[in-house]
Order: C-alpha cells, then structure tokens, then sequence
C-alpha cells in the first residue's frame, strides 16, 4: 500500500470481516464526517479469517447499522494483511482471540499500535461479542458497545489532530 493523504489510519479487526468490524468502520466514517474529519482519518476494516474475503458484511449487520442511521454498502471483507502493520497508525481489535491472532501475525518493524477497540471506552480488557451465531439481540448489544468504543476514539483522534 502507498502512503496516503491522511494524518491517521486505523483499521479495525474482527474474525470474517462481515458483522463486528464493518460496523465500526461504517460507524466512524459516519462520526468522522459529522466531526469534519473525514478527509483526515483513514478508515478500513479486515478479519483474520479468510472466509469472507469479497463478501458484504452480514444482512443483520447491514440492516442493524442502518436502523441506527449507519451504511455499510459497498464494504467487502478482506483479510489481515503483512502490509497493514506498515500502513495503519492504529489496529484496533474486537476481542481477545484476534488481539493475539493479530500479534501473532504482526512483523518486526510494525509501526502500528495494536489493542482492543473498547480501550477507548475505559474497558480495556473486554470484548465486543461476535453476534454471527446470536439473534437480534447480540447485534444491538454489538451496536451499543461499538458506539462506546468510536465516540471514546472520537474523541482522542480529535487530541491527536489538534481539535479539542
């Protein structure tokens, strides 16, 4: 990948790159855009697996994020690549099985800082769920807990640039 125009690139992490991670993507694309930040932040999303590589994120995950105002059209899972440990100021995970799938994978001379996305709001040590195998009901506490996560990110990306 070639360096971009933007001041700061995050990627967030999931498994398959269908619920978890396109939600948070989507997400703060949205914040960053309200914030006038969208042409400053760099935002993507991938899974350490590799089965939802090309694929739009899960039905649920779209039509759960567009109940709360969220698009997720247009976004394709893709995975983790070497690549991204180079590119991105910041890998941010979902939960505690990929936090070590993706240190496990992450080379000598990363430049990215790599931790859970609920960091950012003072829960450092937990997990956003995976809703694949659950109800409405894990997609909406999934929705819930990203939203905490990207507005505690909000806020410290509005710091690091400069907009307190």
């Amino acid at each position: 990948m070639n360096q971009s125009r933007f001041e700061w690139r995050i990627l967030f992490v999931c498994m398959g790159n269908i619920c978890r991670s396109p939600t948070a993507e989507g997400m703060l694309r949205k914040r960053l855009d309200e914030a006038g930040l969208a042409d400053r932040v760099e935002v993507d999303s991938c899974g350490t697996g590799d089965w939802h590589v090309g694929a739009p994120p899960d039905s649920r995950a779209i039509q759960a994020a567009a109940d709360r105002g969220v698009d997720l059209g247009g976004l394709r899972g893709r995975q983790l690549a070497l690549e991204d440990f180079t590119y991105f100021d910041e890998i941010l995970v979902m939960d505690a099985d990929n936090l070590e799938r993706v240190l496990d994978r992450e080379p000598a001379g990363s430049r990215a800082q790599v931790a859970r996305l609920l960091h950012y709001a003072g829960q450092p040590g937990q997990d956003v769920p995976d809703p694949y195998f659950g109800g409405e009901a894990g997609f909406q506490q999934v929705l819930d807990q990203l939203e905490l996560g990207v507005e505690g990110l909000l806020v410290s990306l509005r710091q690091r640039l400069g907009m307190t």
